[in-house]
């Protein structure tokens, strides 16, 4: 069992996505002090020396105490091994925290993204001294996390809660975890593009900026939200297809969880200015005793996309 780090010293926590890994060094304050990024291999050995090769450059600068890495991915309850990372060379029960103890010599803390972006919310942003709430991260993907009294609540196998895959349209849109037809595919940064193209393609909105680009699939999610706030018609029905899906899991969120806050997360929180509150009706509307029962308040997150690295760090100062 891994000793805790002295107080006020400072950790390393890791963002590592399919694409790029982050790292922050962060202070007891939840202050990223520093932050470097490179490409992220895709073979396990490789990723590895990356690991290796940017913590060794940080603590050319800095006094580091422990490693933190936030991963997307399935994690056993005691966040020892990695059981399946979609994005990630890591599967098969890979024992990455012994593995990268023993290559760094550092006491190191896995973490799934969502719980260590909620534990940072949690600590340093918007869930400071919440009892019984819920992360909801709604970025490529939707992550969640449910929290009370300070403790992360895992499940029996270490995966709860798992929104972004419940089936909400039988037969419907594709997901990449080989299902069809889940809340992510409806509510998240990604479907934004698949509600616009569905909707042009369906003969609505020619006129529109943005329809030629949408129907040539050239158009990402960051496109559709910005025409949104521009004012393009198809633009803004995708949106409101998002925003009505988006209700509706948060509706199940509070039915199965029952949390008094849900506090929103991930790359598309950054615009809930133009959702928000058609999500919050939908909720509303389809909430389980509607109108009889008290709503959990719905708030955004503070810390941004640097939310995980942060918890995760901070998580690392923890005895393991």
């Amino acid at each position: 069992m891994a000793e805790q780090t002295p107080e006020g010293a400072l950790t390393v926590g890791f963002d590592i996505g399919g694409t790029n890994a982050r790292a922050a060094v962060v202070d007891a304050r939840g202050t990223i002090v520093d932050e470097i990024r490179t490409g992220t291999p895709h073979d396990a050995d490789g990723l590895t020396r990356t690991i290796v090769g940017m913590v060794g450059e940080l603590r050319g600068k800095y006094d580091i105490a422990a490693v933190g890495l936030a991963i997307a991915g399935f994690l056993d309850p005691d966040c020892e091994i990695v059981r399946f990372a979609p994005h990630l060379p890591w599967r098969d029960d890979q024992p990455v925290r012994r593995d990268l103890e023993a290559a760094l010599g550092l006491p190191v803390r896995l973490e799934h993204d969502a719980n260590s972006a909620a534990w940072g919310e949690y600590r340093y942003g918007a869930a400071r001294d919440m009892e019984t709430w819920v992360f909801f991260a709604v970025g490529t993907g939707i992550g969640a996390t449910l929290m009370h009294r300070g403790e992360i609540y895992r499940g029996a196998f270490g995966t709860a809660p798992e929104f972004g895959h419940i089936t909400v349209v039988p037969g419907g849109r594709v997901c990449s975890c080989g299902k069809q037809g889940c809340l992510e595919r409806y509510a998240s940064g990604t479907s934004l593009v698949d509600c616009a193209i569905d909707i042009a393609t369906s003969g609505g909105y020619r006129k529109a900026p943005l329809y030629r680009a949408v129907v040539e699939k050239r158009a990402s999610g960051h496109d559709i939200m910005a025409g949104a706030r521009a004012g393009d018609e198809l633009a803004l029905a995708a949106l409101d297809s998002f925003s009505t899906w988006l209700g509706r899991g948060l509706a199940m969120v509070a039915d199965i969880l029952d949390p008094a806050q849900i506090v929103l997360g991930g790359g598309v929180s950054d615009d809930a200015d133009l959702y928000l509150a058609d999500a919050r009706a939908a909720m509303e509307a389809n909430i389980v005793g509607a109108g009889y029962r008290p709503l959990p308040e719905i708030l955004c997150a503070e810390l941004g996309s640097r939310a995980g690295m942060i918890g995760v760090a901070d998580l690392a100062r923890e005895p393991h």
